[in-house]
């Protein structure tokens, strides 16, 4: 990794001296981390880097619209970097993000962690957000890292109450693109929901081993379909847009839910027909929660140095309640699974999770 010089020194022995005769020093926490003023002449810069490419109607399209949003309507100018899906590119994309003029690196999920770890006690003088997964922040010095995680498993099983009451057959599918913790979040809240509306629910689960992948998923979902699901839950990013296909194209009535972000909605003015299969998407809101988490930086009150869980009860979690829900599911049905909501966020209702903080 290349590192930009201070006349013969090195960028890190130079911040060294600097701290060696600082106050500051001293100090728990970094100054870099401090609130600096930022203002639309002083801007925030802030690279989203993409471990693959946008397009995929759901988790990094989700990313990218938060980290827009803020440079639209925050101190804020943002660089989303792409760097495909060959896995050899992804770390030089990241530590070049590093290397360069940027305040705030983001990366997102598991598979960015161990460059995180590595990369950023590198710079104790930029921050970084990672989402979708956290490193062992008693492992390395990540004073500056900031990881959001999701309690997907709360929408999940809205989503699971639903898909259980609605189905004509008994018989759902859930299809996930690996079997990683914030995957499988997805599908205990998924199972614990249908089992509570239905107790004799069948659920059939799927593994694709690859989140790009559509020709996967849409044989996985028509294998599911045979064996006599009406309802597919594809947790699997580019793959599960091949599944969704599938339920498209059939003719037996049968729908999907989507995820991430409200697929019905992104679908809808290019293809209606995919749209009104769609009857709910368990929505991970991850442009929501960075967009928020860039805003208390600005502030200088973003928790940098922990990890958090976001969930129902945050408002980070949640499904879509449009009007492919208001059409496909009974106003009955609406009804129990409000009730379902108010429970698991009071408190009433303990949903299943495989996350920790």
């Amino acid at each position: 990794m290349s590192r930009k010089p201070f006349g013969g020194i090195s960028r890190r022995t130079m911040l060294g001296l600097m701290a060696a005769t600082s106050l500051t020093a001293v100090l728990p926490i970094r100054s870099a981390l401090a609130a600096d003023t930022y203002t639309k002449d002083n801007p925030l810069k802030v690279a989203l880097v993409i471990h693959g490419n946008l397009g995929d109607k759901s988790f990094l399209d989700s990313a990218a619209a938060g980290v827009r949003k803020a440079a639209a309507e925050l101190p804020v100018t943002a660089k989303i970097i792409e760097a495909g899906l060959d896995r050899s590119k992804w770390q030089p994309a990241f530590a070049d993000a590093a290397d360069d003029d940027y305040d705030v690196i983001i990366v997102g999920t598991f598979d960015m962690t161990g460059f995180l770890v590595d990369i950023a006690p590198q710079y104790p003088d930029k921050k970084f957000m990672i989402f979708d997964d956290a490193p062992d922040f008693t492992k390395a010095d990540l004073g500056n890292v900031l990881a959001i995680q999701y309690r997907t498993s709360t929408g999940g099983y809205l989503a699971g109450f639903a898909a259980a009451k609605i189905s004509k057959s008994g018989k759902l599918g859930e299809i996930l693109g690996v079997e990683g913790d914030t995957v499988v979040e997805f599908a205990v809240g998924f199972e614990q929901g249908a089992k509570a509306a239905n107790p004799n629910i069948s659920i059939t689960r799927a593994v694709a081993g690859s989140f790009s992948d559509p020709a996967k998923g849409k044989e996985l979902a028509l294998a599911q379909m045979n064996d006599g699901c009406d309802i597919i839950f594809p947790i699997a990013g580019g793959t599960g847009v091949g599944a969704l296909q599938a339920v498209r194209d059939a003719t037996g009535g049968q729908l999907a839910v989507g995820v991430d972000s409200d697929q019905a909605a992104i679908f809808e003015p290019t293809d209606p027909k995919q749209a009104a299969v769609i009857f709910t998407s368990v929505e991970k809101r991850v442009g929501q929660s960075l967009y928020e988490a860039l805003q208390q930086t600005i502030a200088g009150s973003a928790p940098f140095g922990k990890s958090i869980l976001l969930g129902l009860q945050d408002g980070a979690v949640g499904i879509s309640k449009n009007a492919q829900y208001e059409k496909l599911v009974p106003a009955d049905v609406r009804a129990l699974v409000d009730e379902q909501e108010k429970k698991i966020i009071s408190g009433e209702i303990k949903v299943d999770s495989v996350m920790k903080v």
